[in-house]
C-alpha cells in the first residue's frame, strides 16, 4: 500500500541504508548475538554514513532530517534482527531529551558525538524496585553545592553497558508531595567516580542488545549536567513517550510483516505428504489472516507516524498501537513457529530468533496494562 509520508528522498535513503547493512550488519548479525554485543565500530560506521540521529539539526553535526527518516531506520535495522534495538533507542528515545531540555552548551557537548557514533547513549528509568510505576524510583540525587550526589540501582538499562552517556531518571527532592513532582533528569557520563556499570543481564531474547544494571553511590555530577529544570522529570517523560511508544509500534510491524515473509518462503518450499504445505488450507488460512492483521495494523501505525509527524497529540493513539501492535507480533511468531513445524525451534532457522526477541515487547515502553490503563484514563473511565 501506498504510503504517503515516504517520499522519494526516503527511499533514496533507505537504498543507501540498507546496502550499508547488507555489508556491515547482515554478515556479521549471528556473530553479534552470540557475543551479546553490538561492535563500538559499527556505531562508527554507521554514525559516518549519516544513519545516527539524522534529526539533529546542522549546527550540532545533523541534517534537521524529519520523523519519516528515523521510521525508514527503524524498519531496515529491525529487518537484520531486534537486537538492534538499541540503536534505535539512541537516535529516537534519548537523544531528543538533550535536543529538547538541554541547553546549548549541553548540545554542544554532546549531540555532535551522538551523531558520528562516538558516543553512545542509554536512559535509565526503571528500577529493581519500580518499572511502570515511575513515580515510585528510589535514585536520588541530592545538590551538594555546584554537584549533585546520586545513589541508587538501575537495571533492564539497553545499551547499558556501552553507554558512554546514561539519562538518569532520579529524585531531587525526595520530600515532595505528591512524588512525581520531585523527578529530574541528570546526564551522567562513563566514567564518573561513584557511577558503576553492573552485569549484563541474560535475557530470553534480544541477545545482542546488551543490557546491564548501573549502580550509583555517590556519584558526583556537575550540576550543570542537569536536564531542563529540577523537578519537571516527570513531565518531560511524559512529553516524549509518545515517540517512543510510537518507535516500538513501527518496529513491531516491521518485525511481523518479517516474519511472514520468511515463513511464506519457507512453507512454499517444504513438503508434506507429497505437495507444499503452502498447498494445504489450514497454511493458507492461517497466512492470510496473518497477512490482513498485519495490514490493519500498518495502516494504523503509517496514519499515526503521519500525525506524530504534524505534531498532533496521539496519547491514547499510540498507546493503542502500542499494546496492539506487539500483542500482533507475539500471535504473529507464535503462529509462524508453529507453521515451520519441528524446523521452527531449531535456532539455526530465523523465526526462532524473532520468536524470543517478541516476548519483552509488550512489557518494555511501559507494559500493554498500562497503556490499556491510559486509553481508560482518555475515555474518562
Amino acid at each position: 500500500m501506498r504510503r504517503p509520508f515516504l517520499k522519494e528522498e526516503h527511499e533514496i535513503f533507505r537504498a543507501s541504508l540498507r546496502k550499508f547493512l547488507e555489508k556491515e550488519a547482515y554478515p556479521f548479525f549471528e556473530q553479534w548475538e552470540e557475543k551479546k554485543q553490538i561492535p563500538r565500530s559499527f556505531w562508527e560506521k554507521a554514525g559516518n554514513q549519516g544513519f545516527l540521529c539524522p534529526q539533529v539539526k546542522e549546527e550540532y553535526g545533523g541534517v534537521h532530517a524529519d520523523f519519516a527518516y528515523s521510521v525508514v531506520i527503524l524498519e531496515e535495522l529491525e529487518k537484520v534482527g531486534t537486537g538492534l534495538v538499541g540503536m534505535g533507542l539512541h537516535n529516537d528515545i534519548v537523544i531528543p531529551y538533550i535536543e529538547a531540555f538541554g541547553t546549548k552548551e549541553q548540545k554542544e557537548r554532546w549531540l555532535p558525538k551522538a551523531v558520528t557514533g562516538e558516543m553512545i547513549s542509554a536512559i535509565a528509568m526503571t528500577e529493581p524496585g519500580a518499572g511502570s510505576d515511575l513515580a515510585n524510583i528510589k535514585t536520588t540525587a541530592i545538590k551538594d553545592g555546584n554537584e549533585y550526589v546520586l545513589n541508587g540501582e538501575k537495571t533492564f538499562i539497553t545499551n547499558g553497558s556501552s553507554a558512554d552517556l546514561v539519562i538518569v531518571v532520579c529524585k531531587t527532592d525526595p520530600q515532595v508531595n505528591p512524588t512525581h513532582r520531585g523527578i529530574s533528569l541528570i546526564a551522567v557520563e562513563a566514567g564518573t567516580p561513584g557511577f558503576t556499570k553492573g552485569k549484563k543481564l541474560k535475557k530470553a531474547g534480544q541477545h545482542s542488545s546488551d543490557t546491564s544494571e548501573l549502580i550509583f553511590e555517590d556519584a558526583r555530577v556537575p550540576a550543570n549536567n542537569l536536564l531542563g529544570e529540577a523537578g519537571k522529570g516527570f513531565y518531560y517523560l511524559m512529553d516524549k513517550l509518545q515517540q517512543e511508544r510510537l518507535v516500538v509500534a513501527i518496529q513491531s510491524m516491521t518485525a511481523a510483516e518479517k516474519m511472514l515473509e520468511i515463513t511464506t518462503d519457507y512453507v512454499k518450499q517444504r513438503k508434506a505428504f507429497g505437495r507444499s504445505i503452502s498447498k494445504f488450507q489450514n497454511t493458507q488460512f492461517k497466512l492470510a489472516e496473518l497477512k490482513t492483521e498485519i495490514q490493519i495494523g500498518r495502516t494504523f501505525v503509517d496514519r499515526l507516524a503521519e500525525e506524530h509527524m504534524a505534531g498532533t497529540d496521539i496519547v491514547s493513539e499510540v498507546s493503542m498501537a502500542k499494546w496492539w501492535t506487539t500483542d500482533l507480533q507475539q500471535k504473529v511468531a507464535v503462529e509462524c513457529l508453529q507453521l515451520h513445524g519441528g524446523y521452527g525451534y531449531m535456532e539455526e532457522y530465523e523465526i526462532a530468533r524473532r520468536y524470543r526477541d517478541a516476548a519483552v515487547t509488550s512489557i518494555y515502553a511501559g507494559t500493554n496494562e498500562i497503556m490499556k490503563g491510559i486509553i481508560a484514563k482518555n475515555m474518562e473511565l
